[in-house]
C-alpha cells in the first residue's frame, strides 16, 4: 500500500480516481489545488505525488518544481491529451513520469507500483568513476565528496547506464528497465530524465563527460 496525494481540481475526476486507486490498496489523501497540496506535504509527506497539470492558482508543474526544491519525492502528473507542451515541461520541471487523461485507473495504479519499485531496488554495493561515488545500499551519490540529490528515476537511471558502461543503450531498452514502459513515444521521459540527471552530476552539463549522447541510438555512460 503506498500512501499517495493525488491533486486534481475536478471533483467527479478526483473521486473516481481516490476511489479507483483506494480499491487498489492504496492510501489515498487528495486535494483540489496545489496550495493545499503543499502545506500537507510540509506536514506529513507522502510516498508518491500525482498531479493534474492544469490546476487553479499554482498549477501542477509549479508544484512539481517546489517539491524538487525541497524533496526527491515521485511526482506523476495528469496531463490533457496532445499537450505535448505541458509533458515536456513538467518532465523538465523533474516530474518521474505522466498519464495522459482520461485517466484508466490500472494504468495509473502501474506506473505508481513501477516508481516505488525503482525507489527499492538498488542493491547494496557501492560503485566509484573518479570523483563519482554510487552507493546503492544507501541510495547516495556524491560528486567530489559533496552529496547529490537524485529522484528514484533518476537513480534508477543512472544505475542502469553505470552497469553498461561504455555500451550504447537505446531508448527503447531504457523505458522498459528503467519506466517499465514499451511505447516508444514515451521516448522524451528517457531525454528529459537524462538532462537532470546531467545538470546534477556533470560539471559541465553542456559537455558532459559521464553521460555521452550517441545521436541516433541512445547514451552511453563512459567516465573519464
Amino acid at each position: 500500500m503506498a500512501g499517495i496525494l493525488l491533486v486534481e481540481d475536478d471533483p467527479s475526476v478526483r473521486t473516481a480516481l481516490e476511489l479507483a486507486l483506494t480499491r487498489q490498496g492504496h492510501s489515498v489523501t487528495s486535494y483540489a489545488t496545489g496550495e493545499e497540496a503543499l502545506d500537507h506535504i510540509r506536514s506529513r509527506r507522502p510516498e508518491i505525488a500525482i498531479l493534474d497539470v492544469m490546476l487553479p492558482g499554482i498549477d501542477g508543474v509549479e508544484v512539481c518544481r517546489r517539491i524538487r526544491r525541497l524533496d526527491q519525492l515521485p511526482v506523476i502528473l495528469l496531463t490533457a491529451r496532445g499537450d505535448d507542451l505541458d509533458v515536456v515541461v513538467g518532465l523538465e520541471a523533474g516530474a518521474d513520469d505522466y498519464v495522459v487523461k482520461p485517466v484508466e485507473p490500472r494504468v495509473l495504479d502501474a506506473r505508481i507500483r513501477a516508481i516505488l519499485r525503482r525507489a527499492e531496488s538498488a542493491a547494496s554495493d557501492r560503485i566509484s568513476f573518479g570523483d563519482l561515488m554510487i552507493d546503492r545500499g544507501a541510495l547516495k551519490v556524491t560528486l567530489a565528496n559533496k552529496e547529490i540529490h537524485l529522484t528514484p528515476t533518476e537513480l534508477r537511471l543512472l544505475l542502469e547506464l553505470v552497469r553498461h558502461p561504455g555500451q550504447v543503450l537505446n531508448r527503447r531498452y531504457l523505458l522498459r528497465v528503467v519506466w517499465d514502459h514499451t511505447h516508444v513515444a514515451d521516448s522524451r521521459l528517457v531525454d528529459a530524465c537524462v538532462q537532470r540527471v546531467r545538470a546534477k552530476i556533470e560539471p559541465r552539463p553542456a559537455e558532459p563527460v559521464f553521460i555521452h549522447t550517441v545521436r541516433g541510438f541512445g547514451y552511453r555512460f563512459s567516465p573519464p
